[in-house]
């Protein structure tokens, strides 16, 4: 006879105990895996792990911040490109390149005006240590010291330019503004200036080239 006890308390049968035990049972080859491992592979293993993040972790932040002042730098321009369309004034930001200082100067005619209404403008800016402006490209020249202009128009154009930033590491991110469609993209690689290209005259119209020179040559006394 089972004995039940309190209301709501399920009866304690032989069933119950041993279901109980077979959750609370653990195989001897379990076991046997936990106690597998000694003190000093255990010691091996964390030497490894932790030499491991001392490699990676120390990259990735780098790259990481280089990123982020790029991105910073990105954000800086366009928010330059909708302030000279929206005022319709054209802005001309100046570059040390020595120095990694920019400051920007909104252009009244031919004077050119502190932006003193801007308060983040109202001062030079510095791009943070330990980056670098490594050189800009600006047309087909390449600078890697002085001061570099970049101009802004209501229109929403902006001069074309690549601004080459560097860690630490000398890690490198590019960041160039394209010249046509004015888009701004990022590169972990250089982006040189390309070649000029060469003008390419039709075959048909070289005849009415080479009578023009006849005609001014035969106007020469």
């Amino acid at each position: 006879m089972v004995r039940h006890g309190a209301r709501g308390e399920r009866p304690r049968t032989r069933e119950a105990y041993l279901s109980v035990s077979r959750v609370l049972y653990l195989p001897p080859h379990i076991l046997r895996s936990t106690r597998g491992f000694t003190i000093l592979e255990i010691i091996i293993v964390l030497f490894l792990f932790v030499g491991l993040l001392g490699i990676v972790l120390p990259r990735i932040s780098l790259e990481e911040n280089l990123g982020s002042v790029g991105r910073q730098m990105v954000r800086t321009v366009r928010s330059l490109q909708d302030l000279s369309m929206v005022t319709q004034k054209p802005l001309r930001l100046y570059v040390d390149i020595d120095r990694g200082v920019y400051w920007l100067m909104i252009l009244d005619g031919d004077q050119e005006k502190v932006p003193v209404e801007h308060p983040t403008w109202a001062t030079p800016l510095y791009i943070p240590a330990p980056f670098r402006i490594s050189d800009m490209v600006v047309g087909q020249a390449i600078k890697s010291s002085g001061r570099v202009d970049l101009s802004f128009y209501p229109s929403g154009r902006i001069d074309p330019m690549t601004m080459h930033l560097v860690d630490a590491r000398n890690n490198l991110l590019a960041i160039a503004i394209e010249p046509v469609t004015g888009a701004i993209r990022m590169s972990d690689e250089r982006i040189d200036p390309l070649p000029p290209t060469p003008l390419l005259i039709l075959d048909r119209v070289k005849p009415l080239l080479k009578m023009t020179e006849v005609v001014k040559d035969s106007r020469q006394p």
